[in-house]
């Protein structure tokens, strides 16, 4: 069993309130852990979660918060030694293990037979769907997703099995701590600019990754991408890719060098319905394209873990999302309200994309709260095109990282340049700045009208705006 289970059953967390964090909380617990944590005095999503667990949390940071009993401290990446008290009190005692949240996760993952699910986009979603199907197959995995998991009823699983699947981040390079025996790698898209400079030193993150897969394991790839395809060479296990093609002509040229291809894609009755290979046709709940890429993913890695295609399809079809992901979060005066956590063009292009597709007739409203500022410097130009899609764009100021330096580029040089290739393009859309969550908010009771649809997007607290429009 994972050593930090076997060996420490007092835990304490600082920032404990962050997602990831908030999602091993839980799972410690259930493994039979005690746990208590600290955090800033802020209202996170995870603050309902925290306390329907019955986990301690101190709203502050004080060393008189760590009993003398507690033998090991897991730690956000947004606290260090320089800028938490706790922290440097520990490194000063030199009493107890002190871990940060990705190598304790890490150490976890590593003891079990762990499937890592990475890449730049979709990860949450398919580790969650992945572990769902895997569950719903009566494996009992253990399940850690970035993110709350509505059929969970938390944001992850805990099973009786040695089976383990996880949601990875490369962010700040965590995937070095963690010993996989099946990836799963949707797509590498350069992102997180403030830590890799450069797009060969994020694409090395996932190169060092999949070499650590072992000559019994497996890799599950998405061959539309080809810096994914370049790094088969450097696989010692097993390969198993997918891809997504429009119609059977594509599927034939395909199927010889692809494990899996989907085709006959469509629309109908709320579900995107595909064939692949010769299995006959699946359905799946969720919109987008980007999302049959997603199915395609867990349906090869279920493959993978010995499941029978019948059984992959009827559980595929039944999995409803994840919190933050495309979803629903109710009616103001009639017009639904939805939030996504795109904050990456490709992502945002996704989704606004999906939306259409999905509910043709309905004016397309989005709201854009962009997501540090050196994203948006590095990304500039993929995010003046992104946006085409949506028929009214409103873009909130930055919502800037703690962790980075602040300024470089602002919301409204970004709006200028989304005028300026709507012009070249001919692209009819009106565009708006707000500079808070407070301004549009009011700004939208305003202006949304019957049949439009309403889409919050961003990595910060923009959900907040739904949450508001649909008090009483």
């Amino acid at each position: 069993m994972a050593s930090i289970l076997a060996k420490y059953k007092k835990v304490y967390m600082v920032g404990i309130k962050g997602v990831g964090m908030t999602m091993l909380a839980q799972f410690l617990k259930e493994k039979g852990s005690v746990i208590s944590g600290s955090d800033i005095p802020d209202i996170f999503l995870t603050d309902k979660v925290l306390k329907k667990e019955k986990i301690k949390v101190f709203n502050h940071f004080d060393i008189k918060n760590i009993s003398s009993d507690v033998n090991l401290v897991i730690h956000s990446s947004a606290y260090n030694l320089e800028n938490n008290i706790e922290l440097a009190y520990l490194a000063k005692q030199g009493k107890v293990r002190v871990l940060n949240y990705a190598s304790a996760l890490g150490e976890i993952f590593s003891a079990y037979q762990g499937i890592a699910v990475c890449g730049s986009h979709g990860k949450t979603t398919t580790s969650a769907w992945l572990g769902y199907v895997l569950s719903r197959a009566k494996l009992e995995p253990n399940v850690l997703v970035g993110s709350s998991v509505p059929q969970f009823k938390s944001s992850g699983l805990v099973g009786s099995s040695n089976l383990f699947v996880a949601e990875t981040d490369e962010y700040q390079n965590k995937l070095q701590y963690f010993k996989p025996y099946g990836v799963v790698l949707n797509n590498i898209d350069y992102d997180h600019p403030d830590f890799f400079k450069t797009r060969a030193a994020y694409f090395k993150a996932f190169k060092d990754f999949v070499v650590k897969i072992p000559n019994d394991g497996f890799l599950v790839a998405n061959d539309s991408d080809k810096q994914i395809r370049s790094l088969y060479p450097n696989v010692n296990g097993w390969i198993l890719n997918y891809d997504f093609v429009d119609d059977e002509s594509d599927y034939l040229k395909k199927k010889a060098k692809v494990k899996f291809v989907a085709y006959d894609h469509r629309i109908e009755d709320g579900y995107q319905y595909f064939k692949v290979n010769d299995f006959g046709e699946f359905k799946i709940r969720l919109i987008g394209r980007h999302n049959v890429y997603n199915a395609l993913a867990v349906l090869t890695a279920a493959y993978a873990l010995g499941l029978e295609m019948d059984e992959i399809k009827k559980h595929l079809a039944t999995f409803l999302g994840t919190t933050r992901r495309a979803q629903y979060l109710g009616d103001f005066k009639m017009i639904p309200i939805f939030d996504d956590y795109a904050h990456h063009p490709t992502e945002v292009m996704s989704t606004i994309s999906a939306f259409k597709d999905a509910y043709p007739k309905k004016r397309l409203v989005t709201v854009f709260h962009p997501h540090t500022f050196t994203r948006t410097l590095a990304l500039f130009d993929d995010f003046k095109k992104s946006f085409s899609g949506t028929d009214e764009l409103i873009i909130i100021d930055i919502y800037g990282s703690a962790r980075e330096q602040q300024g470089g580029t602002s919301s409204k040089e970004l709006i200028s340049a989304i005028q300026a290739w709507n012009k070249e393009q001919g692209i009819s859309q009106k565009v708006v700045h707000q500079t808070d969550l407070v301004a549009v908010e009011k700004y939208l009771r305003a202006d949304l009208k019957a049949d439009d649809l309403l889409l919050l997007m961003g990595a910060g607290d923009i959900f907040r705006v739904g949450e508001n429009l649909l008090k009483k």
